[in-house]
């Protein structure tokens, strides 16, 4: 794809971008860059030649002086460093911290080992997501969570409601939330080689979803193994005051081949690793199970349910959903969001929640919901793009193979 699709590849991110931040943060307006808020990495990205735009009420770089294809490819063949302090991490703790969290998602935190954690769902009464969330249980009485930028106000909003009266009837839970810290996320073939320069602890021995709290580069970090592109990386919260020396010494270890990257490259890499975007693939009357996250449901928790809406969740698990998400490969120019997807017939059987050009792949990819029976791989569908239809089929999901770096 040469300049001018390179162009439309960034435009159509945008809007992707500014659509599902007007879902989740209810269609706000900013007035002027006063109105955003900024994160401790700011002036960093503007002097980096960073493009600022506005994002669930922050001023965050969509890209910098290279494309947003070369920085999509550049992750995958070496390493980006992307500022994802917009996000909000926040701490649970108390004796009941885990059973208080169990009533709230689907996952089983009980379950896990301390360091270790998960990607979860906060639902509601029908089963709908609020927001997905990883959730890592530092210790028993210690969860240390983060979730999505745009949902944070309706997501703490959430919990409290539910912590005063779980408080009130004894249970022993308190919060924290992590405004003090900012979070950057390291992802790439390099993350690790060039992580390992800056701390002494051994992360051959740290696997994908495990936690740590260690220096880095002498600065007091929280460490997780995970990330939002397919790539073996990291999530590292760190104080504000640390931010940019920790971001420019990343980048200097890398000598230059890990890039700071913005989130245009950022919605097209997880795009490609077939993960949901908030707003756009997953929202409030979406349920875990038609979002093929029922993996998510653990064990314990289908058998027990207790969380809300597990009376809709565990029914869509015995009879199935009926509707589900689904990956699609298509022609003709790249599928938007609620592009209409039909059957062979031209029957409605759905529409697309993400699209766009893939940057490795080169070609068109989307994912969306289609009525169960119709989600196969290999399914040949017809895709609605600006009034025209073309041909397309569903595709396996991640389009691209993610490289966790999990046990041999």
């Amino acid at each position: 794809m040469r300049g001018g699709g390179m162009w439309q590849l960034g435009r159509s991110i945008t809007r992707r971008l500014a659509q599902a931040e007007k879902k989740v943060a209810g269609r706000r307006c900013f007035s002027s860059e006063g109105d955003l808020k900024k994160t401790a990495l700011h002036d960093f990205h503007v002097e980096n030649g960073g493009k600022m735009v506005p994002f669930a009420g922050w001023s965050m770089p969509i890209q910098y002086k290279d494309s947003i294809m070369d920085s999509t490819v550049n992750c995958r063949e070496n390493g980006s460093l992307f500022d994802v302090a917009h996000m909000c991490g926040l701490s649970l703790k108390g004796k009941d911290c885990i059973p208080f969290l169990e009533k709230l998602v689907i996952g089983d935190i009980a379950g896990l080992a301390p360091g270790t954690g998960t990607l979860s769902v906060f639902t509601n009464e029908k089963g709908g997501a609020i927001d997905d969330t990883v959730i890592t249980k530092v210790k028993d009485d210690h969860i240390y969570l983060v979730v999505n930028a745009g949902c944070r106000d309706k997501d703490l909003a959430h919990i409290e409601e539910h912590m005063k009266s779980y408080k009130a009837k004894g249970g022993d839970v308190s919060w924290h939330i992590h405004d003090e810290r900012s979070l950057l996320a390291l992802q790439g073939p390099l993350a690790a080689p060039v992580l390992q320069q800056l701390t002494k602890e051994d992360l051959s021995k740290m696997y994908f979803g495990a936690f740590s709290m260690i220096d880095i580069s002498g600065f007091p970090c929280y460490l997780t193994r995970t990330g939002y592109t397919g790539e073996d990386g990291f999530e590292i919260s760190v104080p504000d005051e640390y931010a940019v020396d920790l971001a420019k010494q990343i980048l200097e270890k890398s000598e230059g081949k890990v890039r700071l990257t913005g989130l245009g490259a950022r919605d097209s890499l997880r795009l490609e690793a077939g993960l949901c975007l908030y707003g756009n693939d997953l929202e409030q009357h979406i349920t875990p199970v038609e979002a093929g996250l029922t993996w998510a449901v653990g064990k314990r928790r289908r058998a027990e349910g207790g969380f809300l809406g597990a009376d809709v969740i565990l029914k869509q698990i015995a009879d199935g959903p009926s509707i589900r998400r689904a990956g699609f490969i298509s022609s003709g120019p790249p599928a938007r969001g609620h592009s209409e997807i039909k059957n062979e017939k031209g029957e409605n059987i759905g529409e697309i929640t993400s699209g766009g050009f893939s940057p490795c792949l080169k070609k068109n990819i989307g994912m969306g919901y289609v009525k169960s029976g119709n989600h196969k791989a290999g399914t040949k569908v017809n895709i609605v793009v600006r009034g025209k239809s073309y041909e397309g089929g569903v595709s396996k999901m991640p389009f691209v193979p993610t490289k966790y770096y999990k046990p041999t």
